[in-house]
């Protein structure tokens, strides 16, 4: 059994194979079968479920398909110098292209950085999970963890970089919904080829561990290209120097396979975001390109659908306005003929009865915005003078010859797929299944199952959870004030005033025993909020704050401070040798045991569940905030110290944690703001539901720590029971 030493020289998960359900290929397949649109909406608004992980890899293998070409295995991996290089050269060719649409007319450069939002406004989408279990405390990760920490406008989702990018947009008169909203990429007129480039970005979120040499180098391109940048003129959140070192730092912890795939990552990334580039070269064209007739007839298509009973006397080309609408044959060229020949458009003193319409007072004002009227007066205008020509419209077909090939690719089943329905074994193979969550998707349906039950339990807490040691999970009605009170009794009353400092040191082999019995949680320190934050999830305060405590659990990137790193330099102080927790040799490691591994599994399996069980994640991360304080921390350092053991990890949690200002109290701050907004957004009658499922939280920690109280309750019950 090859134990894990640090520094953690993790580059790629260890397995590459995902197990599925049979029934997801079906539910995989509807969703791609309905178009890019569809693949690109799924894999933003669903991160809990077996279905995205399928899509992913259907995505990333299409992707790697249409990108094939032939392989020269003798080639040899240029260094991050040569990789700057080459990006450098493709920015100066971007740059050329992309400045013309920059200085274009307004209506043109907005449709531009429209049709670069869905892509701009998920940047970054490929770290959402690249830092989790399976992958800490790699010095690779911590490196893209930093990145994402400035990306993510330290834990300020204001300042974070979709915000920066959306009020750039504003600025530039585009207004979009977020990303999640069902018409944002109709909203923002993205072609295919455009949905399928977001796809390929949020499916590397999906499964950052197993494309980890994928993450790499399409970080380092899309970053250092600054496409959006350019096109935004936003200034860059990442250092230059910094990014080319993350990118040398992994290259040479990368064995030969490993930087082969990071070289290819890197110039399909760099083809991809030129693809890109010539896209938006080609919507600008066509935009610019539009006549008068077919920029009307951009603005009848988007109102077209909202005619309503009101139009039944309109009649245009002798046929009802509505009727004209209904028929699915319509056609679009022949109503904007018919129109601008209509007695609505005939010129008269005072301007056409249409234009007189859609003006204040008119029956159709309101329809159209400033912009679309203007367009429609200039229309007007040159019927008046008979300057139009005969009705044309040319279809934008931007990027549909490539967005087709790469439908047929990501159609295709992708390889490394095992199909199998989940069964829950013992609990050293369902930790291994937890943690590895790329490659065992179909076990999420256990988690989530595992997940009701824990929390259904923990409620038992609510009546008896006064008589805890460490904690107080008995019920109570919530207020700010009533929040805050319950955390001060906690800590002086349970945590601090109790504490003596120990007269009687165990013996070493007693604390070493000890200290096992909380490794197994310690090495999964944070797990239970590593994916909130993810793309489209980020604008709530309470998100900002749980994102901060994250970070700092993991040492903002500073692996020297990683709480998984300090965790791990205690168990080789003491000699303890177990595999990474990742690793299929930690099935069969010997040193932890195995009654205590209920808590990592209940964390693990709630942390899978960022956007169902947001509530229940807040009252969790109070109690595990915590229980970093008082007593038990200040006794461990005590028994350590005297035994010559490391101290790091005891020192780093008492001190983080504080009530003053620390993890504790940001804890039940995060919670009064989540539910402040909770009550501005659905109102006060709102909010005992939301606080009911974050105490659950809170008392599923409690469950876990309260060891003897819970044993005492349920021998209580099986008394009354036989009874």
């Amino acid at each position: 059994m090859s134990a894990f030493a640090l520094p953690d020289t993790f580059v790629v998960a260890p397995l590459s194979t995902s197990e599925f359900d049979p029934a997801a290929v079906a539910a995989a397949g509807e969703v791609i079968a309905a178009g890019p649109e569809a693949v690109y909406h799924r894999l933003v608004g669903d991160q809990e479920s077996e279905v995205v992980f399928l899509l992913a890899r259907h995505v990333l293998n299409g992707f790697s398909t249409c990108a094939r070409g032939p392989s020269d295995h003798t080639a040899e991996v240029p260094g991050s110098d040569l990789i700057a290089e080459r990006t450098a050269q493709v920015r100066r060719q971007i740059a050329a292209m992309l400045q013309p649409l920059r200085d274009a007319e307004p209506r043109v450069r907005e449709a531009v950085v429209a049709q670069r939002a869905p892509l701009a406004l998920i940047g970054g989408c490929w770290l959402d999970s690249v830092s989790q279990p399976a992958t800490q405390p790699s010095t690779a990760v911590n490196h893209l963890i930093r990145h994402q920490f400035a990306w993510r406008g330290e834990g300020n989702p204001r300042r974070a970089l979709h915000q920066v990018r959306g009020h750039a947009l504003e600025e530039l008169g585009v207004y979009l919904p977020d990303v999640t909203a069902p018409d944002f990429l109709q909203r923002a007129e993205s072609r295919p080829l455009t949905a399928w480039h977001g796809a390929y970005y949020l499916s590397l979120a999906r499964l950052p561990a197993t494309f980890l040499p994928e993450v790499v180098g399409t970080h380092y391109v899309v970053a250092a290209l600054g496409i959006d940048e350019l096109l935004l003129g936003t200034r860059p959140m990442l250092d230059a120097a910094d990014l080319r070192a993350a990118l040398a730092d992994y290259l040479a912890l990368a064995p030969a396979p490993v930087s082969s795939r990071v070289a290819a990552a890197v110039a399909q990334a760099l083809a991809r975001e030129l693809e890109h580039a010539r896209l938006l070269v080609d919507v600008a064209a066509w935009h610019a390109d539009l006549s008068l007739d077919a920029q009307v007839a951009r603005i009848v298509a988007r109102h077209a659908p909202f005619a309503g009973k009101q139009h039944r006397n309109v009649r245009v080309g002798g046929l009802p306005l509505t009727e004209r609408f209904a028929d699915p044959d319509f056609d679009l060229a022949a109503f904007v003929d018919d129109f601008r020949s209509s007695r609505q458009l005939q010129p008269r003193a005072g301007g056409c009865r249409f234009l007189r319409a859609i003006k204040f007072g008119g029956p159709m004002f309101g329809i159209f915005d400033a912009r679309e009227a203007a367009t429609f007066e200039q229309w007007a205008a040159a019927i008046a003078a008979g300057e139009l020509p005969d009705v044309a419209l040319t279809p934008n077909t931007a990027g549909d010859e490539a967005a087709r090939a790469l439908a047929e690719a990501i159609g295709a089943p992708p390889p490394d797929i095992r199909l199998k329905a989940a069964v829950r074994n013992d609990d050293r193979d369902f930790l291994h299944r937890l943690v590895n969550i790329e490659n065992f998707p179909n076990a999420l349906a256990l988690a989530r199952a595992h997940v009701e039950e824990g929390l259904a339990r923990a409620e038992l807490l609510f009546t008896h959870g006064g008589d805890g040691v460490l904690t107080d999970a008995s019920w109570f009605d919530y207020s700010p004030s009533a929040l805050n009170a319950r955390v001060d009794r906690i800590y002086w009353d349970k945590l601090v005033d109790p504490y003596r400092p120990l007269t009687e040191i165990p013996d070493r082999d007693e604390v070493v025993f000890g200290q096992k019995t909380f490794a197994l949680g310690s090495m999964i320190d944070g797990a239970w909020a590593h994916r909130i934050g993810a793309t489209g999830r980020f604008t709530r305060r309470s998100d900002g704050m749980l994102y901060s405590i994250y970070a700092d659990e993991m040492g903002r990137g500073d692996v020297t401070k990683n709480h998984i790193t300090l965790i791990y330099q205690v168990l080789a102080s003491m000699g303890i040798e177990v595999p990474h927790l990742r690793e299929a040799a930690f099935l069969d490691q010997d040193e932890l045991p195995d009654h205590l591994y209920g808590f990592s599994l209940f964390q693990l399996s709630l942390a899978l569940f960022p956007d169902s069980r947001y509530d229940e994640i807040l009252g969790y991360n109070l109690g595990i905030e915590m229980f970093g304080l008082g007593t038990m921390r200040m006794h461990e350092m005590q028994k350590l110290r005297h035994h010559g053991f490391d101290v790091a990890y005891e020192e780093a949690h008492l001190s983080i944690d504080n009530v003053s200002a620390g993890h504790a109290r940001q804890s039940a701050e995060l919670i009064i703001a989540y539910l402040h907004d909770v009550a501005q957004l659905s109102g006060a009658d709102a909010v005992p539901a939301h606080w009911r499922r974050i105490w659950r939280g809170y008392a599923s920690f409690a469950y876990f720590i309260e060891h003897e109280l819970v044993a005492g309750l349920a021998r209580h019950e099986s008394a009354d029971v036989i009874i």
